[in-house]
């Protein structure tokens, strides 16, 4: 589906906040050739207030997401602004591949594209729409790894470990 959008719009038209279960989502939205796309999620604490969505496209994000947050095997279906170099598209490609419930390591994913593990890693940690393109799902091979692991044990890490446990990928 195309999200059409006037043109005289603000910059608080095309933010929203949304909470899930143990963090909060801000996403953007922008309008690229005259229509409405995801431009990008970012995980954020819950102590951010959440800001309702304002156009049709955020609130079918917002939608969308709170399916996932009720049943992890659902399969967004979004319109995504075109981004990322040729190497990132091909990572979050084969990312995308990964099935609810799995993991991949980034050896692994890097072995199956042909490249190196901390390209793949580099890759992950530039995806503008984590939870669409599961990058969570992408770990390493001494444990879950990845950019969340910069703030262990912080948010993001707590974000990661509860999405995987959500999809059934950890126990």
């Amino acid at each position: 589906m195309t999200y059409l959008y006037p043109s005289k719009t603000s910059i608080k038209d095309h933010y929203c906040v949304i909470t899930a279960a143990i963090f909060s989502l801000g996403i953007t939205t922008e309008v690229v050739d005259g229509s409405l796309m995801l431009a990008k999620i970012d995980y954020l604490p819950t102590s951010i207030p959440p800001i309702s969505p304002q156009n049709a496209l955020a609130q079918e994000i917002a939608r969308q997401c709170n399916k996932y947050f009720t049943d992890s095997s659902h399969i967004f279906d979004l319109p995504l602004k075109p981004v990322g170099t040729l190497h990132q598209q091909k990572v979050w490609r084969a990312i995308e591949a990964i099935p609810v419930g799995s993991t991949q390591t980034y050896g692994e994913l890097a072995k199956y594209i042909r490249s190196g593990a901390q390209a793949v890693g580099t890759a992950c940690g530039a995806n503008p729409y984590p939870l669409i393109t599961p990058c969570h799902r992408v770990v390493s091979s001494q444990g879950i790894g990845g950019f969340m692991q910069e703030d262990a044990p912080g948010l993001f890490r707590q974000i990661k470990l509860w999405l995987l446990q959500h999809e059934g990928a950890l126990q």
